[in-house]
């Protein structure tokens, strides 16, 4: 591998990011662009405090009168407990919302139903028509699209913000955190917020209709914002937050249980992340979740050489993800054998709005950095 071919300060490289570029110091563009919006997007030290304790007042007006002043998502995973333990901290009203889309862990739904009662915490899960959501699952599989997780990211959304609008609720309280996901691969993994990119897909590749699926267009996403005032907020970015750290408050003071991965309380995300990404598409996550956490100053380079050498996926639990996967998609294994043999394509080969959704993107960008959005 050549100087270039590498980043001199993450593990991103030319292999695992073609399109990956270099400064004349070696620095990748995704390195540069941490650089760039790190402060527009996290508050930190005494300056996040004071943010966020506005900005808790703000939530707590808004919903006063009403049982719940803020929503959050639960999938039992690292960031979204903390939010939940956070939220209550900070003195704020939470109703939880889950979506069961039938691929949890038992050490997920654990951990969720043992944080929420122990924080006192109100929880509305939504259970997907399985026959819908396994078939739009399949149409991105026969689609050959890196991006099979997008069906469930979409509809968490769409749950999220009907609850919102259901209950009068202004604040969505998110568990993204810039610092530590910051890092952004379109060819990686597009769409959750394109309701055509997902349309088309099934429409080319799916059977059933999608009479239930939780789903959201971009008019939808401009009458919430501008019309009804409802406020997605990152609390994560007014916090200083450290993964190690907070891992080991959830488990000591809430109970919570590590499942193994990023993401991974989800068997389908392990076993797509782990399994199907790396050896079709040849994308590894881990690299951008281990170079967000060099940036973060959370992990060293070396230390993130070191892991990214250990395998993705330990056999004996793969060989058991494997036979759940196919029992569960009702497809023998030459059939899904042969979904992995097709020919990969991105999503710009389907119908797609990706030019006014980075139009929208680099708006509320400008807008957070005039302070005129929550982080």
């Amino acid at each position: 591998m050549t100087e270039r071919a590498s980043c001199r300060r993450c593990i991103m490289n030319r292999v695992v990011d073609p399109l990956i570029t270099f400064d004349r110091s070696g620095l990748c563009n995704h390195c540069s662009r941490y650089d760039a919006l790190i402060s527009s997007r996290v508050f930190t030290g005494q300056e996040g405090k004071d943010k966020i304790a506005a900005l808790v007042a703000t939530i707590k007006a808004a919903g006063k009168g009403r049982d719940y002043d803020c929503l959050i998502g639960v999938s039992g995973g690292v960031d979204s407990t903390y939010v939940a333990y956070l939220a209550k901290k900070l003195g704020l009203r939470p109703l939880a919302v889950h979506l069961d889309n039938g691929w949890n862990s038992e050490l997920a739904v654990m951990n969720i139903e043992r944080v929420l009662k122990k924080l006192d915490i109100d929880l509305m899960t939504y259970v997907i028509d399985w026959e819908e959501f396994r078939d739009l699952q399949m149409a991105f599989l026969k689609a050959s699209t890196p991006d099979g997780e997008i069906p469930t990211d979409h509809a968490i959304n769409a749950l999220l913000w009907q609850q919102a609008l259901k209950h009068r609720i202004k604040y969505i309280i998110s568990g993204m955190n810039f610092a530590t996901e910051a890092l952004s691969v379109p060819h990686w993994a597009y769409g959750h917020s394109d309701w055509r990119y997902i349309r088309d897909v099934h429409r080319r590749f799916g059977t059933r209709k999608l009479k239930t699926y939780p789903h959201f267009g971009l008019p939808y996403l401009g009458y919430l914002n501008f019309l009804r005032g409802v406020r997605t907020v990152s609390i994560l970015n007014y916090v200083d937050y450290n993964k190690q750290e907070v891992m080991q408050t959830i488990q000591d003071d809430l109970g919570w249980v590590y499942y193994g991965g990023k993401h991974y309380e989800s068997i389908y995300t392990r076993f797509f992340q782990g399994y199907i990404l790396p050896r079709k598409f040849s994308i590894d996550k881990r690299y951008g979740h281990l170079s967000d956490l060099i940036n973060s100053g959370q992990l060293s380079r070396e230390a993130a050489l070191r892991e990214i050498q250990q395998p993705p996926y330990p056999e004996a639990l793969l060989a058991q993800d494997m036979d759940f996967v196919l029992k569960k998609f009702q497809i023998s294994q030459a059939e899904f054998d042969a979904l992995m043999a097709l020919p990969t394509r991105s999503f710009r080969d389907f119908k797609n709005q990706y030019n006014r959704i980075e139009l929208l993107k680099k708006l509320v960008t400008k807008l957070r950095a005039r302070g005129l959005y929550p982080k």
